[in-house]
């Protein structure tokens, strides 16, 4: 019941199928192993879907390739046009996943977790360690960008 959300979250964040697959099976068998099962399933969806957010980021921050984060001062300024969609402008689901995807770690890692997990700037810098302040910097430039690209591919 709960795998294939936790896959998709996993998903989301890493980019990678199999290293989703084993952030999910990660996150499942610490549920089911570490007696923290609740009655309530919305409790277990939700302390699922936030274990499997910190496995993610620690998997990403294991791999080193880049930092997940940078100082929001060294974010470059961009002037983006605003993110207005009016009509048949509106881009599709397809459209903006593959937006999403192409988006890099440090935004498309805000942007998931902030509009598709539905966590607030508080509970993701509980998770990621970041300020909030940061982390508010990364979500603009990042629907700026995310806006710029579904713009460019009408």
């Amino acid at each position: 019941m709960h795998s294939q959300p936790v896959y998709n979250t996993a998903l989301r964040i890493l980019r990678n199928e199999s290293d989703a697959a084993e952030v999910m099976q990660d996150t499942l068998l610490k549920y089911l192993s570490g007696g923290v099962r609740s009655s309530n399933p919305a409790q277990a969806a939700a302390w699922l879907r936030t274990t499997c957010i910190r496995k993610a980021i620690d998997l990403l921050r294991s791999h080193k390739k880049d930092p997940v984060f940078v100082d929001a001062d060294s974010l470059v300024e961009e002037d983006m046009p605003e993110d207005d969609f009016s009509g048949n402008n509106m881009p599709d689901i397809g459209q903006i996943r593959r937006a999403m995807e192409a988006l890099p770690q440090p935004y498309s890692l805000v942007l998931n977790l902030a509009l598709i997990e539905g966590l607030n700037y508080a509970q993701i810098a509980e998770i990621t360690g970041q300020k909030e302040v940061t982390l508010r910097s990364i979500y603009a430039r990042g629907r700026q960008k995310l806006t710029k690209s579904l713009k460019n591919h009408e």
